[in-house]
């Protein structure tokens, strides 16, 4: 049997905001890696994966739990020993050539010499296909090149765990398959000393593609909802059943969980709930696709139809599923009563339906008008909203929650919005 390479147990991890806030980003996480081991972590967007990932490297420490390695290197004090990671960015130093990045890896390894170093990091640029690129800078490198790169210096260091966050995202669809297939040869094919790999992905094909395991992450906070087995033998066919079957369970797992965590105790005011990050516009044509569809459909299905991957499915799907347009039960979407009234009504039908069902179930949006209708004159600098926000989210998701708020809120003609002076009001007719 497998040792295990790293453990963790009963992880958690809280940010303290303004107004003696916190919010919990990952609670009570329990995860094991062993040896040979290709696991996938996924979660939609703002689950907390990279932040999973950072705890285990060692670069962010936990709130609470524990952390155990074979090599351990304490806690929010650097990479642990014997760990790499890739990152979504390439993360590259422009004025570095090719060798030099990579070489860079090696750069605490106090026991190769300057010459052993060069000789190592050639090495590792001839087998991960960039040989005659070494004098070569980013600047002259295409985006799967400078990935290359990227990957060279992770694996110059011959790591036992190799960390990988989301490191195809950034690559057009062509590049990133060939990226997978050579990665995933150097791992097969035991070219690498590497003993497992763990990959944060919002991709569910990708982890089925890749990984022989996949942990599923609820958000709100960050939960292990699914662990799931991927025995399928390399090299795996995408239009095989089989293939095609665990996608789908994957795809069900996390709408489903999403769907439950986004609607359930939706009356309870002691918290402002945090919005799905989805445009108005793209909702009412998500409605209208499946109205036109007319049946029960399967959401993986859609998604490869329509071209999008979870990451831009997903917030779509909450939103509708806030607003009580749509259901979803075990990966398969369809239309409420109040979905199909929506679909077939007129523009401004559209809007005041829109409306009912915001101010109904989104406690942000009244929240705003409460504010406003407390002023005379009925304006308010969006500055006000965005430090309420923050309270509760942090600034980066504060600014993102405004962003939806007036883009629902001007949609449902609920009150109006002026950029050049950060300015939300109401109009005339409704002070």
């Amino acid at each position: 049997m497998s040792k295990a390479l790293i453990k963790l147990e009963h992880i958690f991890k809280s940010y303290d905001l303004p107004g003696n806030n916190n919010a919990t980003v990952l609670s009570d996480i329990s995860l094991e890696v062993k040896e040979r081991e290709f696991v996938a972590i996924l979660g939609p967007s703002g689950s907390g994966k990279s932040t999973l990932l950072r705890i285990i490297a060692g670069l962010v420490k936990p709130t609470q739990g524990k952390v155990s390695y074979q090599k351990e290197a304490g806690e929010g004090e650097g990479f642990r020993k014997g760990m790499s990671m890739v990152f979504q960015s390439f993360a590259l130093f422009p004025w570095l050539t090719v060798l030099e990045n990579v070489k860079l890896g090696l750069k605490n390894n106090h026991k190769l010499s300057e010459k052993q170093k060069q000789e190592k990091a050639i090495a590792t640029i001839d087998m991960i296909g960039l040989d005659g690129f070494e004098g070569a800078y980013p600047k002259e490198l295409s985006g799967g090149m400078k990935q290359r790169v990227g990957l060279g210096r992770a694996l110059v260091m011959e790591p036992d765990l190799l960390l990988m966050d989301e490191p195809f995202s950034a690559l057009d669809v062509l590049t990133a398959e060939n990226l997978k297939r050579d990665l995933l040869e150097l791992w097969m094919e035991k070219r690498i000393p590497t003993k497992s790999i763990i990959m944060v992905t919002h991709g569910i094909e990708e982890a089925v593609y890749m990984a022989n395991r996949a942990v599923v992450l609820s958000r709100d906070p960050a939960r292990v909802v699914a662990n799931i087995a991927i025995d399928l033998p390399h090299w795996r066919d995408k239009q095989d059943k089989a293939f095609t079957a665990l996608v789908d369970k994957i795809y069900s797992i996390l709408t489903a969980k999403e769907v439950e965590v986004k609607t359930q105790k939706e009356d309870v005011p002691k918290k402002i709930k945090q919005l799905p990050h989805a445009r108005a516009g793209a909702l009412t044509g998500f409605i209208e696709l499946l109205d036109d569809i007319g049946l029960k459909t399967d959401l993986y299905k859609l998604g490869e139809q329509l071209s999008l991957d979870l990451e831009d499915l997903l917030p779509i799907v909450e939103a509708a599923s806030l607003l009580k347009m749509v259901a979803v039960k075990e990966g398969d979407i369809e239309l409420t009563s109040i979905g199909k009234e929506f679909a077939e009504a007129t523009v401004l039908q559209r809007k005041e339906l829109f409306r009912e069902q915001a101010l109904q179930h989104v406690a942000s949006l009244n929240t705003v008008i409460s504010a406003l209708n407390s002023k005379s004159n009925g304006k308010m600098p969006e500055e006000f909203f965005l430090n309420v926000l923050t309270r509760h989210f942090g600034e980066e998701e504060a600014a993102n929650q405004l962003t939806t708020i007036i883009d629902w809120g001007r949609y449902a003609e609920l009150f109006a919005y002026d950029e050049h002076i950060g300015q939300i009001y109401l109009e005339k007719d409704d002070i």
